[in-house]
């Protein structure tokens, strides 16, 4: 399974995009989506350092509380 993770852009300059998610921030190649309009404040899929989709602020929202349910089951596993 491959995951793709919600992350906002930050800044964009010559088709990379600076993104950021729970505080991490990355640089992410925009070359897969370039027919896309996309500005500061949109919500990419990222994925081994491309974007590979735009999405709506609430699908980003939903699936950023996926991540940390897993996240939080995963920690609860280990200590288990």
């Amino acid at each position: 399974m491959c995951l793709a993770i919600p992350m906002k852009i930050c800044a964009i300059n010559d088709g990379i995009a600076n993104c950021e998610a729970a505080g991490v921030y990355r640089d992410v190649s925009l070359q897969l989506i370039a027919d896309q309009k996309l500005q500061s404040g949109d919500f990419v899929l990222v994925h081994l350092g491309y974007a590979i989709q735009k999405v709506a602020a609430q699908d980003a929202a939903i699936s950023r509380a996926a991540f940390d349910e897993m996240q939080v089951a995963e920690k609860g596993e280990a200590h288990a």
